[in-house]
């Protein structure tokens, strides 16, 4: 099977190294020249809870047309890159391609769909976590589960063979009848965790040592759940709650992406997660103001 990454960032390197290791040698498509050009010439490092390795990702390039045509391209570029990563690489694209997303918050599922089509789009979430160390340096800071799925009464043909794909990789993988209550249980724990370290610069495990920072993460998750329950989307954990403290310590020495973006000064996702929470509060009429002020104050980090 032919593949293709766009987007090397922190997890785009991640699933590169997955595959790679697993004998499928992706190609790897990226918009930042020096990073191309470091993994071309040094190869990519992987360090973290998988052990220390290092492999040779020369198939990188900037430029779409020396890839042609491929079976699964997988997206993951930052949401507000989403519509324009794909309709740069929209000559990768054939037939018979199926593209995957595995990117945080909403939106991106629609706007991949509207490019090309629900027959060939696949969504998701997963729960394994990376750093971005350097351009070709990341370490992995945690393992979990993938879910991928279709979109709720459309059927993407080779979706099973996607998930055996993965799996192959040594990532756990399952397949969802409800896309919709997927996403919107990662986007409760993403949006819990994310603007906290952000705002705090403190490591994922470090938030909740701290009372206040409990305190607020509960009252976010709260409103999440309370929109995700106006919308008609049940949220698959028991205790949300307890669920973001489960995945903040299972996390602990992980800094969050929206935490590498600002510090590398980068624009972050802040508006595909709270900010996403609180449009859908405010179309459902629910108050959502802790997601509010985690918008606004990451917002201003970015200004700054």
């Amino acid at each position: 099977m032919k593949i293709a990454i766009v987007g090397v960032g922190a997890m785009g390197s991640l699933f590169a190294y997955l595959l790679y290791q697993a004998g499928y040698n992706p190609w790897l498509l990226d918009k930042c020249q020096e990073r191309v050009d470091a993994i071309k010439k040094d190869g990519l490092r992987v360090e973290g809870v998988t052990g220390s390795h290092h492999c040779a990702l020369d198939k990188i390039t900037t430029a779409p047309e020396e890839i042609g045509t491929v079976d699964l391209l997988i997206i993951f570029v930052k949401a507000y890159d989403t519509e324009g990563a794909l309709r740069g690489a929209v000559s990768l694209v054939g037939d018979n391609t199926l593209v995957l997303t595995l990117q945080n918050g909403l939106g991106n599922l629609e706007k991949i769909v509207g490019l090309v089509g629900p027959h060939r789009t696949i969504g998701g979430t997963t729960a394994h976590g990376a750093t971005q160390l350097s351009h070709n340096h990341i370490r992995h800071a945690g393992i979990g589960e993938t879910t991928i799925g279709a979109l709720r009464g459309k059927e993407v043909k080779g979706i099973n063979n996607i998930k055996k794909v993965l799996k192959s990789c040594g990532i756990k993988t399952t397949i969802t009848d409800d896309l919709g209550e997927t996403l919107w249980s990662k986007l409760v724990v993403n949006a819990a965790i994310n603007p906290l370290t952000a705002i705090t610069q403190l490591k994922n495990g470090e938030i909740i040592e701290h009372a206040e920072l409990l305190d607020v993460q509960g009252r976010i998750v709260e409103e999440a759940c309370a929109v995700a329950k106006a919308k008609g989307i049940t949220i698959h954990y028991r205790n949300p709650v307890e669920k973001v403290k489960e995945v903040c310590r299972a996390t602990a020495s992980n800094k969050s992406s929206m935490l590498q973006d600002i510090i590398n000064e980068k624009r972050t996702e802040i508006n595909y997660i709270n900010g996403a929470i609180v449009s859908e509060g405010n179309e459902h009429h629910i108050s959502t103001p802790y997601n509010d002020i985690m918008t606004r104050l990451v917002s201003a980090l970015e200004i700054r």
